[in-house]
């Protein structure tokens, strides 16, 4: 069967659904079409042409991908996917033990995809400005196109040659793609982007760049990466990839667009839109050096000793990319071969020895050049190969696969025959009265919802008439968003025929915005929703909640009023007036709750090893986000799972420690340093005063114990 719509992996969820992404449209649901385009009858109904059309058009490009099979064809087809880091060098090596080393066993590949990173060196220069990028990536490209169609493998014969079909480069990466000349003619809608996460978040020296392609009826997406470095930096990787997902997008006009809905991307139909997304692809193939390494329980002695001898279980399991997809955290979705092959990293440069020269750093080997891909239908990729060239002018060894695809061929006769039929079905009803629907309820109660999570319920629809409904959430008057910035909606908008039923599902989610427009009155958990049914009724739709009060989102200023636990304090400022004194002075010098949290990091392990590098358990962290608002006493939660709490209770406080106004507005020195000290401190107010010397203090002592939790300033400021 042909690709079908499958789940978008996490990172790219949260674009749209994640409780502490960042709130916009685009978060709180689709809106069709404007309600500037709605038409009164004289009767009182209300019709939106253009919501109408969108709607009717989804529903039947839906109702033809559910035949699809009858009007397409599948083909088999191979994809060859390299990737290596150059370390900026590379002159006249043969490539085709890399490139084309399977040939004899698959065949030449169709499809040829070339990601190479550090094809210049990452200095200061080179990423501030496009420096040698251009022609590093010309000399390149023109390699491999010299390796792919040399004489050996085209034997002279034109249609064995391969064409270019896009190439895209950022500082020191580049990703280059070639067709194999028979099929350029089924290639089109070919478009590039790049996406820089290095140097304050924006730079090229770590990123991604992308290419994305219709080939025959089936869409591919190819995405070359170099993520953050350092063995012990896997947070930084895991937000490298969900930034670069997030951030990649493709403007392919809305004519193309349009075919891909036919293959599978509904949404966009309706936002009239003409990008695309990583996954609104068939086939996505993400490579490049992603630098995840072997997690620091095993020494690098051994690290070396195991992969100098082939013995890759033991570093197999303890692969830190092979860790965080088992636990969700990155490349969700996503699938990998087995790695069969040593270590490809590091290196000495010129051999086949890793590096271990008594003048150089010592790293322990590991895999960090990767190849995944991720397919809407599983069933319509199967790899090969997954394995390693032994070029070695780089640090790094190259990495290659090749996949068997299905491609999806369409017969445009039959699909129009399909077409027709569903038309002729669809005109059936429309040529009957008014729509009728039924809803299972109007009033949905979340009852007591907490700070960071997420709440869904859902609402039945059913069309109880004789003809075809067709319905959309639409913003109150002179308003602009369907809902409230903590309430998500989806679907908001739908066809049904009769007697069919639909859900959409409301959740309320509680992010640090929300948090604090609660705790200072200026919000609470009620909306009204809108349903309206095209040439028919309104439905009005009543939520509500009761947010569970929580110290995350609030000031240090108002935790040090009360003594008792957050969750006890009302919400309401007049029920608070009758049980607060609103005029007592701080009831502590810091928060109890920074105070507990603290307390309960020194007597539990200060000598933890990675203390506030290494993630903690997100069960526990909600448990002990709990006891904080509650009062209840800590069960034996690990330490790592309490600086992450620590970390984000400081980081979501409604107002900063140190506010912007008395930051230094001048360099500082060893002659000044003083004096600004003096004066940075007299500037705070009482409670930040006490809190941040508070913190101070406390860092202080978790750096006398350096040589076991292997904590440094440096990684403290971080």
């Amino acid at each position: 069967s042909a690709p079908a719509a499958r789940p978008r992996p996490a990172a790219a969820q949260s674009r749209s659904s994640s409780s502490s992404g960042p709130s916009d449209a685009g978060d709180r649901g689709i809106i069709v079409a404007s309600r500037h385009a709605d038409e009164e009858t004289e009767d009182g109904r209300i019709r939106n042409r253009e919501a109408s059309t969108k709607i009717r058009d989804a529903w039947i490009y839906r109702q033809i991908r559910s035949r699809r099979d009858e009007f397409t064809q599948y083909k088999q087809g191979r994809v060859f996917v390299g990737t290596w880091n150059v370390n900026a060098k590379g002159k006249d090596e043969n490539l085709s033990s890399w490139l084309c080393a399977d040939w004899h066993e698959h065949g030449p590949p169709d499809v040829v995809v070339v990601g190479l990173q550090e094809m210049v060196d990452l200095n200061a220069m080179n990423v501030a400005v496009e420096g040698k990028s251009q022609s590093r990536s010309a000399f390149w490209v023109e390699r491999v196109r010299s390796t792919l169609n040399s004489r050996q493998n085209t034997l002279g014969d034109p249609m064995r040659t391969y064409a270019e079909l896009s190439v895209k480069y950022l500082v020191g990466l580049l990703v280059c793609v070639f067709v194999k000349a028979p099929h350029r003619p089924r290639v089109k809608y070919v478009h590039a982007d790049s996406v820089g996460v290095g140097v304050m978040g924006v730079m090229g020296n770590k990123g991604g760049v992308s290419v994305r392609l219709q080939f025959y009826d089936s869409t591919l997406c190819f995405v070359c990466t170099h993520l953050a470095a350092h063995r012990e930096n896997v947070i930084g990787r895991n937000n490298d990839f969900a930034n670069i997902f997030q951030k990649t997008s493709f403007e392919i006009g809305k004519e193309a667009v349009e075919e891909v809905i036919r293959l599978g991307a509904m949404s966009q139909w309706s936002m009239g839109s003409g990008s695309v997304g990583l996954s609104d692809h068939d086939l996505v193939f993400w490579f490049g050096d992603l630098n995840y390494r072997v997690d620091e329980t095993i020494p690098t002695e051994r690290v070396l000793e195991l992969s100098k001898k082939n013995q890759l279980e033991e570093l197999i399991e303890h692969d830190q990319l092979n860790i965080e997809r088992a636990n969700g955290r990155v490349f969700a979705g996503f699938d990998e071969g087995p790695l069969t092959f040593i270590p490809t990293y590091k290196y000495q440069p010129g051999t086949d020895l890793y590096e271990e020269r008594p003048d150089k750093k010592l790293r322990a080997p590991a895999w960090c050049d990767r190849i995944l891909w991720l397919a809407q239908e599983p069933g319509h990729v199967a790899q090969l190969n997954y394995t390693r060239s032994e070029l070695n002018v780089s640090d790094h060894k190259p990495v290659m696969s090749t996949f068997l695809v299905t491609i999806k061929d369409v017969i445009l006769e039959r699909r129009e025959g399909v077409f027709r039929e569903v038309m002729k079905m669809l005109d059936t009803y429309e040529n009957n009265s008014l729509p009728m629907v039924s809803l299972d309820r109007i009033a949905l109660d979340f009852g007591e919802v907490r700070y960071d999570q997420r709440v869904t319920l859902p609402i039945v629809i059913t069309n109880t008439g004789q003809v075809v409904a067709q319905f959309r959430l639409v913003p109150k008057l002179d308003e602009v968003e369907l809902c409230k910035p903590w309430l998500t909606v989806s679907p908001t908008y739908g066809m049904l025929i009769p007697g069919e039923r639909t859900e959409i599902e409301l959740t309320i989610a509680i992010d640090n915005a929300t948090a604090h427009r609660l705790n200072c009155s200026r919000e609470v958990l009620e909306d009204i929703l809108i349903l309206r049914l095209e040439n028919g009724r309104d439905y009005y739709i009543s939520v509500s909640g009761r947010y569970a009060r929580s110290c995350f989102g609030m000031s240090v200023d108002e935790l040090v009023l009360y003594t008792d636990p957050i969750r006890e304090v009302p919400l309401d400022p007049i029920l608070r007036a009758e049980k607060y004194d609103i005029n007592a002075k701080a009831a502590t010098c810091v928060p109890k709750e920074l105070w507990r949290i603290i307390d309960a990091i020194y007597e539990r392990g200060l000598d933890e090893r990675d203390l506030f590098a290494a993630a903690g358990d997100s069960d526990e962290v909600y448990r002990i986000r709990e006891c904080l608002d509650t009062g209840a006493a800590f069960e034996d939660y690990s330490v790592h799972s309490m600086t992450e709490v620590l970390t984000s209770f400081l980081s979501n406080l409604s107002s900063p420690i140190v506010p912007a106004s008395i930051l230094p507005s001048m360099d500082i020195d060893a002659q000044n340093i003083q004096m600004f000290t003096r004066k940075f401190l007299e500037d705070m107010l009482p409670v930040p005063y006490n809190v941040f010397i508070y913190i101070i203090s406390f860092f202080r002592e978790v750096l006398l114990h350096k040589q076991r939790n292997r904590l440094s300033p440096a990684k403290v400021a971080r």
